[in-house]
């Protein structure tokens, strides 16, 4: 009769069976350690990791419903319950943080996101908190983000102020752009130009273009006033005026002539009080007491200086 022999078959089984246990316990060692190694490299603790992941299964939760109702047509209801479960989750604002602003009254920007405290983090419109803020007279640009959980953070880009504008019962500062900013005291306007008549804040950048025609010159001008809806007169900080002529170019090159004028004959604080070029290359020289000085010709007719 032959005989089986079972232990040698069971030994063969069971040297596997640990084989295999311990190759599993090399990888799960291995596996682990690169895992440690890998979360060690990361720059949170081991809890604001659990914070990051509990906001993204929220997040992906919170995407999948939403999707499920596009789907079923409930997307008003979900929109709800998203708003809902994202304040309890913490994903409300809570803070907002304003930036960049340096000459406006913060408190006006303040004033158009009030309404958004405690508001759920997904039921913010940044696009129409933008535009809101656009209207404010300083605001020339201005970005709206969210800063998860609860951040609404604003930069605001101001406007530049540039000029003095003279209306009839107060002055107000504007950019280069003609923009009104706010309302000045006399005061207040220090080395700023001051521009006055009809259309003139629409001008201001013309000026502007004019004036670096002439850098030696700008520095003096202290004021100047739109003629006619077509040109300009320029008064000094010695209150004599320059009446230019009509025309962007012909404006800038009897400029730039006074200002070689000036710097050979020293006109700007002389006796003359009146400087009149509206008939290049002619300029007309009034002085006090005197008769009427012309170097090569007379201002146009029908139209006096000031």
């Amino acid at each position: 009769m032959a005989t089986i022999k079972r232990g040698a078959k069971g030994a063969r089984r069971t040297a596997k069976a640990n084989a295999r246990a311990n190759t599993a316990r090399k990888a799960k060692k291995t596996t682990g350690g690169f895992i440690d190694w890998l979360m060690g490299l990361l720059p949170f603790t081991e809890e604001q990791l659990q914070r990051i992941f509990l906001w993204l299964i929220i997040i992906l939760a919170l995407a999948a419903a939403w999707f499920i109702a596009n789907i079923s047509g409930a997307t008003a209801m979900v929109q709800a319950q998203i708003s809902q479960s994202a304040a309890n989750a913490g994903f409300e604002v809570r803070h907002v943080r304003v930036s960049g602003v340096e000459r406006m009254n913060e408190d006006r920007v303040y004033e158009r996101v009030v309404s958004q405290r405690n508001e759920p983090m997904p039921d913010v419109d940044v696009v129409a908190i933008r535009e809101e803020l656009l209207e404010l007279p300083w605001v020339k640009d201005a970005r709206v983000s969210r800063q998860l959980p609860g951040t609404l953070a604003i930069d605001i880009v101001e406007r530049e102020p540039h000029a003095v504008l003279q209306k009839p019962d107060h002055l107000v500062l504007v950019d280069v752009d003609g923009n009104e900013l706010e309302p000045i005291r006399r005061t207040a306007i220090g080395e700023r130009l001051v521009i006055s008549g009809p259309g003139a804040v629409r001008q201001v950048r013309q000026l502007d273009d004019l004036l670096e025609a002439a850098p030696a010159i700008r520095p003096q001008v202290r004021a100047a006033e739109w003629v006619g809806n077509r040109r300009w007169n320029l008064t000094f900080k010695t209150n004599q005026v320059l009446a230019l002529p009509q025309g962007d170019d012909e404006a800038a090159t009897a400029l730039v002539s006074f200002a070689r004028l000036d710097g050979q004959n020293r006109l700007i604080g002389g006796e003359v009080t009146t400087f009149d070029m509206r008939a290049p290359p002619r300029i007309y020289m009034r002085i006090p007491g005197r008769a009427d000085q012309v170097l090569g010709g007379s201002p146009q007719d029908g139209e006096t200086t000031n």
